[in-house]
Order: structure tokens, then sequence, then C-alpha cells
């Protein structure tokens, strides 16, 4: 059966989405439908309000959304009415990559996360109108009070945790840290800088942490943000812009170059230039957000000789289904206090939510529904 929802539909690219009636199918048999309890404000989502990712418009963003299952679909049996989820991106389930238990690399990574639609180009919204409203953005859609998802997209949490802060495990928080402890798999006693320290960055730092890295360094040219990361976890933070990156290497202790090095800023500057701040052997991961065309320059010479790398990130090379418990059991432990990076605003106040991530105010603003 139907249901109406409050979500905040984003009808042109470059403007504040607006909260609306909208109503939301039943489930399919594979699906399940989630009362919304929280859901982070990811820069991704910024980046495709202002259409430089292709979303259809009109459509309702959000992607890192938790909550409680309302109803399910007649296929899922590993869910039931009053679980506690979280909510990640979409994969097909049959690709190479997704039966290589590497979902964040789905052949259809695309499609089923940017494009709007279920994977056979049905939307689950109507507007009041009766207009087709684009859904399933990440799989999830979850700038709304009620979201419809496919079972994978679910992962079940235990009932007695802060189920309202949890959604940012789905993306951001997921990123960075898994960037770290499954991309680049960080050796203990080994160096890492991390280039910017917002949400993923800081979550990249305390893993480092928790993989043991000897040396973790924060880079920002916010001297708070480098505060609370030297809180929760790093041994140095810099201003980037106070020293060139060798300069910050040597300052850290590691005159040959940082072992891993982890890019969340998105600026090719910045990363073109890190690329001088590898050891031997050294690894500089790209997680943050790049312009399209971007262009990553580097001596081919100085990447060969002495066996460093440059990967691509996507989601942290994460199946949500198994890392976000670990990491719920990291933050149990006391070692991965992603809550401190929080700061909740009420679902109707998403465009102040918004202002306060973008200005770099509030590191992760999460919405809650009451």
């Amino acid at each position: 059966m139907a249901i109406t929802a409050k979500a905040a539909v984003l009808r042109e690219a470059g403007t504040q989405a607006t909260i609306e009636i909208v109503i939301v199918e039943a489930p399919r048999a594979d699906e399940v439908l989630v009362a919304m309890r929280g859901v982070g404000v990811c820069h991704t989502d910024m980046v495709m309000r202002d259409g430089q990712l292709p979303v259809p418009l009109p459509v309702v963003l959000g992607h890192e959304g938790s909550g409680v299952v309302e109803a399910v679909g007649t296929d899922v049996t590993d869910l039931a009415v009053g679980d506690h989820v979280v909510l990640s991106f979409m994969s097909c389930s049959h690709c190479p990559s997704c039966h290589a238990h590497q979902p964040a690399y789905c052949h259809s990574w695309v499609p089923l996360n940017f494009f709007g639609t279920r994977a056979d180009g049905s939307t689950a919204l109507t507007d009041a109108g009766g207009n087709p409203v684009h859904s399933h953005v990440f799989g999830q859609s979850s700038f709304s009070t009620h979201t419809l998802v496919n079972r994978r997209n679910a992962v079940k949490v235990d009932a007695d945790l802060p189920l309202h802060l949890l959604g940012p495990l789905g993306c951001g928080i997921q990123t960075g840290a898994g960037a770290v402890l499954n991309s680049c798999k960080v050796r203990p006693g080994s160096s890492v800088a991390v280039l910017g320290t917002g949400a993923v960055g800081i979550s990249a730092i305390m893993a480092a942490r928790i993989a043991g890295a000897a040396v973790v360094v924060a880079l920002d040219i916010n001297e708070v943000r480098i505060a609370l990361a030297r809180e929760l976890g790093a041994t140095h933070g810099f201003r980037a812009d106070s020293a060139d990156f060798p300069a910050h290497a040597s300052a850290a202790g590691c005159p040959a170059g940082f072992d891993y090095i982890i890019d969340t800023t998105g600026l090719p500057q910045v990363v073109n230039a890190a690329i001088h701040a590898l050891a031997p052997l050294g690894e500089l991961a790209l997680v943050g957000a790049y312009p399209p065309g971007a262009n990553i320059v580097a001596d081919a010479t100085h990447l060969m000789s002495a066996g460093r790398v440059v990967r691509g990130v996507v989601e942290g090379s994460a199946d949500p289904q198994s890392f976000i418990p670990q990491l719920i059991s990291y933050y149990r432990e006391g070692r991965f206090p992603f809550d401190r990076l929080i700061e909740v605003f009420d679902f109707e106040a998403i465009a102040d939510a918004f202002v306060a991530g973008e200005s770099g105010r509030v590191v992760k603003p999460v919405l809650c529904f009451s």
C-alpha cells in the first residue's frame, strides 16, 4: 500500500530543495520501506544539488540514512518490521565485482546510484500532482520521512545504538575509514597523511590509528578542524598552506615521504603536489569528489622507480553488510568516536544544515525526524 511522506524535493539545479508531500509506492518483492530517523548531509549531496553529477530532476537526494523498517517485500526474509537499519549505496549483486564482495566497484554503480531510478528505470515517488519524482539516489533518496530501498541497501544494526546518528556510516564515514582499512590496508608502524579534515578525512585519521599507524598527519587550512583531528587521533597537524608537502613530511619525522596519503579534497592541484611526498612504495588514495575531466599529473619515472601507487577509491572499497558492523564495533570500543563529528538539525531545517556543512562550521550535519 502506498503511503504519503514529506520529502526535500530538488526541482532546479543550484537551488535549495523544498519540503513537499510525496507518495511512496508499496515495497516490491525485494524492497523494504524505512521510516527515517536520521540522515547525514554529505558533500556529494551538494555536488548533485549543483548539477555537477548526472542526477535527473526533480529528485529527492540524501544517501546517509538510518531508520526503522516499516514494511518488507514478499521475498525479504532477513529483515522484519521494527528492525533498525543503516542505509548505504546500491549494487547489482551479479557482476564480477559484486561476486568478489567488492560492491563499491559494481559494474552498474553509476546508473544504480546516480540515475534516480530503480534498475528497471522506474521511480518510487510521485508528487502531490501525480507527477514522477526521481528516487533511489544511492539506492535510497533518504531526504524524506520514509524511503523505499532494495534489501541490499539496508544493514541491520542493534537497537541499543543511537540510530539517528548512524546514517553517515553508510557513506562519508565508511569512505574515509575504508580507504585506510580496506583500500590501502595501512600497515602498523607506517606513516599516513590525510589531506582535508572533513568527515571523510577525520574518519580516515581515526582508522589510521586503529590500523596502528605510527605517524598520522592532518593537513588542512581550517585550524579548528586540525585541532579536532589531533583530538581524534592525528599525531601531527599542519596548515596545508604553510609549507610544501615534502616539508610537511620532514616535519613529521618522515624525510623519505609518507607511506600513505589520503586525499579527500578533490583538488587536482593538491593531488599533483602531494605525489612528490610519497615514500618509496608509497600509496596515494584518491577519495575526494574530483571535477569532471580533472587531470592527475605524475612523473612516470617518479612512480615507477620506487613502486609508488596512485589508486582510486569508491566508498572505502567497503561491503557495507560487513564493514558497517565492523565500524560499529570500533565505536563501541571507544576507538572510533564518529559521533564527535556530528551536529543535529531538524529535517525542516535542511537548508540550514547545508549551509553549516558548506561553510565548514559543522563537520557532519545530520537531519533528524521527529
